[in-house]
């Protein structure tokens, strides 16, 4: 049976000759890039390279008093892009031409989380808002309330202060824990439970929840609603782009560029627009 040698270096910078049966080294050799290509695989496939929650989109018929409502009632910050910011956590108001109410979408409501939310209600009075659920204290959670804006768009405004601001994005879809699945296996986040009961995925200091959707009901896709996105930040979206499209998940918009970033546009398996995009150096 013909040999083949290697080639070996040692501290002592001394080498020498081993053999090797030709057989054992093509084998060695095959399992090597089996299991390289194994690693390659198992990388295309997991989650991209996620930096941050990033925004939302909101549907309304007027976008300066859109925003001027939310600075003054909400106690977001408007900064010179024009978005209104709660922590790091922004919010793009996009013209519509008619009412798009968040309820009976895939994209329940948005949290925000205020210091004083029994002063932040008392400001609300007046402003148009519509509270839906009086302020109350849960157990092992917080205090919350849930109202809708002028526009129709459902909030839970709670007091948490181990996080502050933007709070999170809550779903309603068929299987929540699969929904917690998907997005892990796609966009990462920790998988935690808020306050030790409620499932989600953490992104720094916003939570992403889902519950179940009452039996019988339909809901509609996010992009037919006021709520219509949920987004991330991440290190490049040309290679996040393509894994999302190499995993076959719905594809909306390609790469494109905007302003003073790159994004791009999938769907989830419940009607979810995910934006996906990073920011150009100035």
């Amino acid at each position: 049976m013909p040999e083949s040698v290697f080639f070996l270096s040692v501290k002592d910078k001394t080498s020498w000759f081993y053999p090797v049966p030709a057989i054992k080294l093509t084998r060695w050799l095959l399992a090597s890039l089996f299991y390289l290509s194994y690693l390659l695989a198992a990388s295309a496939y997991s989650a991209v390279d996620t930096v941050a929650y990033d925004n939302v989109h909101i549907a309304v018929t007027d976008t300066e008093a859109a925003k001027q409502w939310y600075v003054q009632y909400l106690g977001g910050v408007e900064h010179d892009d024009g978005l209104v910011y709660f922590g790091d956590t922004y919010i793009r108001f996009v013209p519509a031409d008619t009412i798009q109410p968040s309820a009976g979408s895939v994209i329940d409501h948005i949290g925000l989380s205020f210091s004083n939310l029994e002063a932040t209600l008392a400001n609300l009075e007046g402003s148009g808002a519509t509270l839906t659920s009086p302020m109350r204290e849960v157990d092992g959670l917080f205090k919350l309330a849930f109202i809708e804006d002028p526009w129709g768009i459902k909030f839970e405004l709670v007091e948490d202060p181990q996080w502050p601001g933007f709070h999170h994005i809550h779903l309603r879809v068929d299987d929540p824990t699969t929904t917690l699945d998907w997005y892990e296996d796609k966009v990462g986040g920790n998988r935690e439970r808020l306050k030790g009961r409620l499932d989600g995925l953490r992104y720094g200091g916003v939570w992403l929840l889902a519950s179940r959707r009452n039996d019988g009901e339909s809901l509609i896709s996010s992009a037919q609603s006021a709520i219509r996105n949920v987004a991330w930040e991440v290190r490049d979206v040309v290679p996040a782009a393509e894994q999302f499209k190499q995993q076959n998940v719905t594809l909306i918009s390609d790469v494109r560029p905007f302003e003073n970033l790159r994004y791009a546009f999938f769907e989830d398996p419940n009607g979810v627009r995910v934006e996906l995009l990073h920011y150009e150096e100035p």
